[in-house]
C-alpha cells in the first residue's frame, strides 16, 4: 500500500485562470473564509433589528412575523406564525449541528479522552451553576423565575470567533474553550427538554421515539445515503412538535443517529486513492478517472462530518443571522429604562457578566486541586479566566431559551431578558478580547 505524507495535506486543485464570476465575488468569498465572518453577520443582523424595533416599521414587522402561515395536509390544518417557523423550525436544524459537533467530540475530539474531558467538564458545569444560583438570587419566588435558564449558555461562535480575533492565543485555549462551550451547549439542549417542556402528547412521542429508533437502525445496517435520515428527521421533528417537548430537541436527536464512520475504513481509502492515482497517471483519462476518485473517496468519508461541513455555512450564514432579525429587537423606550431595576435584567446580567467567570474559574481549578483533571500546556490561570468571561457571552443561546422561558405570554421579561443578555454579551465580550489580547502578547 502505497501512502504519501504529502498527500492528504495538499489543499485541491484550483484553475490556473480564475472564472470571471469568481473575480466577481472574490472580496464576498474572502469575507466568508474568515473565522470571524459568520459573528460579524450576526452582530450586522443583530443592529438591524434594534434599529428596526425602535422605527415606525416596528408595527409592520411584528405583524409580519405572527402573521400565520397554514400547510393544509387533507383534513388536517398545520399553522404557525413566521416566528414560530424560525424558532421551531431554522432553529432545529442549529441544533442539529450542535449535536453533530457534540457527537464528533465525544467520539474524535477533546472529550474522547475522560482525563482531557474532566477540565472543560468541570469548568462547564460550573459556568452553567453559578449564573443559574445568581438568577435564582434574584429572581426566586417572582415572576421572572421560570428564566433561570437564560444565563447558564454559552454562544460557542461568537466566544470563538471573539478569541480569534484577539490575535494569538494558545491553542491549548481555544481547544478547552470550544469543549467547554460544547458541554455548555449539551446541558442547554438536557435543561431545555426537562425543563421548558409543555404537557406531553404520549402518541406524538411514540411516534417520535419510533423514527429515532428507525434512524438508529439504519446506520447499524451501513445506510450512508442521506435521504434516508433527511426524511426520518423530518418525521422525527413533527413527532417531538407534536409531543409538547420542543422541536429543537429533534435536531440533537437525529445528531445522535448520524453515523461517524464510512463503509470503507478511512485509513485504507487514503492507501487505495494514492495506489489510484499514481495507476491513473500511467493511463489515457477515459473521462470518467474524477467519478470513479470521488466514489471511492466518499466510500471512506464520514457522513457526520459530510453533514457539519454541508450545514455550517447554512448554519452560520443563513440560520442564526435570520434567528438574530427575528429575535434580537429591543424597544428601548422609558419603561424599558425604568425596567433596569427588575431582578430578571439584573439576574440575567449578573449571571451572564460575573457568574460564568466564577464558576468556571472556581470548577477548573478545584478539579486540578483534587487531582480529577490537569491543566493542558499552554494554558494556565490567566487563560481560564479570559475563557470564564468569554463564555459569559450568551447571545443566540440565551435569547433562544428566553423565547421558551417566556415566550408571547410575558413580553416585557422576554424585552428585558434580551436587552440584559445584548449588555451582557457586549461586556463580555470586549473584556474577553482585552485579556486574550494580553495573553497574545505574554505569548509573544
Amino acid at each position: 500500500m502505497h501512502q504519501s505524507n504529502d498527500l492528504q495535506h495538499q489543499h485541491p486543485p484550483a484553475p490556473a485562470q480564475p472564472p470571471p464570476i469568481a473575480k466577481l465575488l472574490g472580496p464576498f468569498t474572502r469575507f466568508l473564509h474568515l473565522s470571524s465572518a459568520g459573528g460579524l453577520l450576526v452582530l450586522g443582523c443583530t443592529a438591524i433589528a434594534l434599529i428596526a424595533a425602535n422605527s415606525p416599521w416596528q408595527p409592520a414587522i411584528d405583524h409580519l412575523l405572527h402573521a400565520p402561515i397554514g400547510l393544509r395536509l387533507g383534513e388536517g390544518l398545520y399553522e404557525k406564525s413566521l416566528w414560530h417557523l424560525i424558532n421551531d423550525g431554522l432553529m432545529a436544524v442549529f441544533f442539529l449541528m450542535v449535536g453533530l459537533e457534540i457527537k464528533r467530540e465525544l467520539l474524535l475530539g477533546e472529550l474522547r479522552d475522560p482525563r482531557k474531558a474532566a477540565l472543560p467538564l468541570a469548568a462547564a458545569l460550573g459556568g452553567m451553576a453559578v449564573p443559574a444560583l445568581i438568577y435564582v438570587a434574584f429572581n426566586h419566588g417572582g415572576p421572572g423565575a421560570a428564566g433561570w435558564g437564560i444565563p447558564m449558555a454559552t454562544d460557542i461562535a461568537f466566544a470563538l470567533g471573539i478569541m480569534r480575533l484577539a490575535g494569538r492565543v494558545p491553542s491549548s485555549l481555544l481547544v478547552f474553550l470550544a469543549a467547554l462551550a460544547i458541554i455548555d451547549d449539551l446541558g442547554a439542549v438536557v435543561v431545555i427538554a426537562l425543563f421548558y417542556t409543555n404537557t406531553i402528547s404520549l402518541s406524538a412521542l411514540a411516534v417520535a421515539g419510533l423514527a429515532f429508533a428507525g434512524l438508529l437502525l439504519l446506520g447499524r445496517l451501513g445506510v450512508r445515503h442521506p435521504l434516508p435520515f433527511i426524511v426520518g428527521g423530518i418525521v422525527l421533528w413533527l413527532g417531538v412538535l407534536n409531543s409538547g417537548v420542543h422541536a429543537t430537541v429533534a435536531g440533537v436527536l437525529l445528531a445522535l443517529t448520524i453515523p461517524i464512520s464510512g463503509t470503507v475504513d478511512p485509513d485504507r481509502t487514503i492507501g487505495w486513492t494514492a495506489d489510484f492515482a499514481e495507476a491513473e497517471r500511467k493511463t489515457p483519462n477515459t473521462g470518467d478517472t474524477i467519478e470513479r476518485l470521488a466514489e471511492g473517496v466518499g466510500r471512506g468519508r464520514s457522513p457526520l462530518v459530510a453533514w457539519e461541513h454541508a450545514l455550517g455555512p447554512w448554519v452560520n450564514f443563513v440560520i442564526v443571522p435570520v434567528f438574530a432579525l427575528a429575535n434580537a429587537g429591543v424597544v428601548f423606550d422609558r419603561a424599558m429604562l425604568a425596567a433596569v431595576g427588575d431582578p430578571v435584567f439584573w439576574g440575567t446580567l449578573l449571571g451572564l457578566v460575573v457568574g460564568k467567570p466564577i464558576g468556571v474559574v472556581a470548577a477548573s481549578l478545584l478539579a486540578v486541586r483534587l487531582g480529577w483533571a490537569a491543566l493542558p500546556d499552554g494554558l494556565g490561570r490567566q487563560g481560564i479566566v479570559a475563557a470564564g468571561v468569554l463564555a459569559g457571552v450568551g447571545f443566540t443561546m440565551a435569547i433562544f431559551i428566553t423565547g421558551l422561558a417566556f415566550g408571547e405570554t410575558d413580553p416585557a421579561h422576554t424585552a428585558i431578558a434580551k436587552a440584559a443578555i445584548l449588555g451582557a454579551s457586549l461586556i463580555a465580550g470586549v473584556v474577553g478580547f482585552i485579556l486574550c489580547r494580553r495573553l497574545g502578547t505574554q505569548a509573544a
